[in-house]
């Protein structure tokens, strides 16, 4: 459990896009109908945090600009430094929240708040969390606690517990336009316009997946293996230590290693794609000049064969296998 450390815009108009999810929000201010559990539901990176935390700031905030914070009192730079003794944030232990870190909550809600009218709680990709670990949150979620409030977050595709669901009101959370997000990436990172756009399409209008992409470089470890590929012969002693060495990268990236393979099958994809004739579809717009020698190299077939082994390889790290071993076979299948 620790303090968000973000600094955040302290601005529901400041937000890209979610229109649906501050209107519920102020709607329920307005009507003083709160929750005591809101689940905000929907892709990572569109916001989710972003509106927790300002919703928490607008909440506590001493001279409210109507639904906005005002970001000028103590409790608003509090909030926007991250050091506001009643905002607590939860994320996941390695892939899950566990259930000391559900208890250590408890221990801490059975405290009024230090300063805040309403104390607020975050718990990040609830859909991590373990069985025990909710059932544990349960009777906190059905009672919390006086002048506290519980925000939960989940990925739109995460399985969640129908017990977690059953005692939150959910806000839904949608992708971002592509068009916005393709703007925001040209102005942070001073890259081209139609870079950016092909980024924010890979992302799916996910700016937080987009910034991960991007500082990882994800785009080149994909753009060497994509060249390995199409370039080594299979039974090799070239492409045995060639791909190897890029198994090894691949796996450095832990937790975000998920990210790459899915960059790999939007590559697959759209190489199904070019070869059927649809390349309006297209997404990796900037591997448009491999297609051709891709779809002379592989069979429709083959490709199909080569998303399934990407489906086993995501499927195999989920049950915790060694992640080298999964990449290197994985990459001699695609080769």
């Amino acid at each position: 459990m620790k303090q968000p450390q973000e600094n955040v815009p302290l601005s529901f108009a400041g937000i890209i896009g979610q229109d649906k999810a501050k209107k519920l929000l102020h709607r329920a201010v307005e009507q003083d109908r709160l929750a005591h559990a809101l689940l905000f539901k929907g892709p990572m990176g569109v916001g989710k945090k972003t509106l927790a935390k300002t919703f928490a700031a607008a909440l506590n905030g001493q001279r409210p600009q109507g639904h906005e914070p005002c970001g000028q009192c103590p409790s608003c730079r509090k909030f926007r430094s991250g050091s506001h003794p009643d905002f607590i944030i939860i994320e996941p232990e390695g892939a899950a929240i566990k259930i000391n870190q559900v208890r250590e909550l408890k221990k801490t809600l059975a405290f009024p708040p230090f300063e805040a009218k309403i104390r607020v709680a975050l718990l990040c990709d609830i859909h991590t969390m373990r069985r025990e670990a909710a059932n544990s949150l349960l009777k906190t979620l059905e009672e919390p606690p006086s002048q506290t409030m519980l925000i939960l977050t989940a990925d739109e595709a995460g399985g969640i517990l129908p017990t977690i669901l059953s005692r939150c009101q959910t806000v839904p959370f949608f992708p971002l336009p592509q068009a916005e997000v393709a703007k925001i990436l040209a102005q942070e990172a001073g890259i081209e316009l139609e870079s950016a756009a092909t980024l924010a399409a890979m992302a799916e209008g996910s700016l937080g997946r987009a910034r991960l992409i991007l500082a990882k470089d994800l785009l080149g470890l994909r753009q060497q293996i994509v060249d390995h590929l199409l370039r080594l012969e299979p039974n090799t002693p070239t492409a045995i230590q060639a791909l190897g060495e890029l198994a090894e990268s691949a796996a450095k990236l832990k937790e975000d290693l998920g990210e790459l393979l899915e960059l790999l099958t939007t590559w697959l994809h759209d190489l199904l794609l070019f070869g059927h004739g649809a390349a309006g579809s297209i997404i990796n717009l900037d591997l448009i000049p491999t297609f051709p020698a891709a779809c002379r190299r592989w069979s429709s077939g083959q490709l199909s064969e080569k998303l399934r082994l990407m489906d086993t390889a995501r499927k195999q790290l989920a049950r915790n296998c060694n992640p080298t071993a999964v990449c290197e076979v994985l990459f001699f299948g695609l080769l």
